[in-house]
């Protein structure tokens, strides 16, 4: 029989305060009154249709992610979190992460979080420069920013600042003083990322203008160099951590790992007995979710599409891949793949091992070209 992955349960809450104009998530401006008790009814029922594909794997983490889920009540989360421990097992040593919007933190909100089970807090910080945050249409200020990241780490000892750098106007000294301000207050996970608009987005529309390439790169280089300088080891292109504080969700993600994803908009990945892979989609229609429909699409990924999402996934990871790993989640023997593999050796990407191959600098600073191979 097929070796089943490890599965994980990712959970979208579409409600927020306002829409960014850089964001490219499916998401809802939240009313005065979010359904909140009909949508924890139907994201369980959800889930119930989803497990008949999973065959009674044990959960290994939970990520509740929007939108915005900190602006549900703690009540919800209790009984949300409560619903699917009842349905399907959940590790014991689960990581379980909600996200939060420093707007909407609050203080009892979250200790009835954690007693609910959610033992990581993610927060989308993204500056600490007002201005900045204007720029990018947060709806919070510096101080509530650092105001959420005290009374976070007083809850809990698991958590994740997410910060952006190449915003407009923004300088080097800018987003070097952000991952400062970070670590300053000592988190056990810092997410360090670019901004990239995209098409579908407001600010794509308005063309907003971001700092040159020469700007982003040393915001890159030196900023990566903070980091590691402060205890950060960098494990992924864009995340790093405190020892052993790595996000397990998202190392299953890019370890090609299975997920369930329930929610309106929702994506998840099951491996099948036969070693099918079923990708599903969920209905992005609010009004149509509460009624029910649940799946958008579900479909069987082809060989051709397996083989480039695990590279994709996979060198992403500052770590060896494994050849054996490759054939094991893809169902798809190393010597399919070895013209691909020859051509990303000639142009200095990857590095071929006995048992592994290993992405090269090269290799992850020309990612999209080195994927391009895995498409042909």
């Amino acid at each position: 029989m097929f070796k089943l992955p490890p599965i994980s349960l990712y959970i979208h809450i579409p409600w927020c305060l306002k829409k960014c104009g850089y964001c490219d998530f499916y998401s809802y401006v939240s009313q005065e009154v979010i359904p909140e008790k009909e949508y924890i009814k139907h994201l369980l029922k959800d889930f119930e249709k989803d497990l008949l594909l999973t065959h009674n794997r044990e959960i290994k983490t939970v990520f509740i992610g929007g939108g915005t889920p900190s602006l549900l009540k703690s009540i919800s989360i209790k009984k949300l979190l409560y619903g699917i421990k009842k349905r399907n097992m959940i590790s014991k040593n689960a990581e379980i992460t909600i996200e939060a919007n420093p707007k909407t933190l609050e203080y009892q909100r979250f200790i009835h979080y954690k007693n609910s089970g959610v033992n990581r807090f993610s927060l989308g910080i993204q500056t600490f420069n007002s201005d900045l945050l204007k720029k990018i249409e947060r709806t919070y200020d510096a101080k509530e920013a650092i105001d959420a990241i005290i009374t976070s780490k007083k809850i809990s000892d698991n958590v994740n600042l997410d910060l952006m750098y190449g915003l407009p106007g923004q300088l080097l000294k800018d987003a070097l003083s952000d991952l400062q301000c970070a670590i300053q207050h000592n988190p056990t996970h810092i997410s360090w990322y670019q901004l990239n608009i995209e098409p579908n987005t407001v600010f794509y529309a308005k063309k907003i203008k971001l700092p040159n390439e020469d700007i982003i790169s040393k915001m890159s280089v030196k900023g990566e160099k903070l980091l590691e300088q402060s205890g950060y080891k960098k494990y992924e292109i864009s995340s790093y951590s405190k020892i052993n504080y790595q996000c397990q969700h998202n190392l299953n993600y890019w370890n090609f790992g299975d997920y369930i994803g329930i929610g309106c908009g929702a994506h998840g990945k099951i491996t099948q007995n036969n070693g099918k892979i079923i990708r599903t989609v969920k209905n992005k229609n609010i009004n149509d979710f509460l009624n029910g429909n649940y799946l958008n699409s579900i479909h069987t990924v082809s060989k051709k599409d397996k083989i480039f999402e695990y590279f994709m996934n996979a060198f992403r990871l500052y770590q060896p891949i494994l050849k054996k790993d490759f054939q094991e989640k893809t169902h798809v023997t190393k010597n399919f793949i070895e013209k691909n593999i020859q051509i990303a050796i000639q142009e200095g990407f990857l590095i071929n091992k006995s048992n592994f191959w290993r992405t090269t600098q090269r290799g992850k600073n020309f990612l999209n070209l080195l994927l391009e191979i895995f498409l042909k």
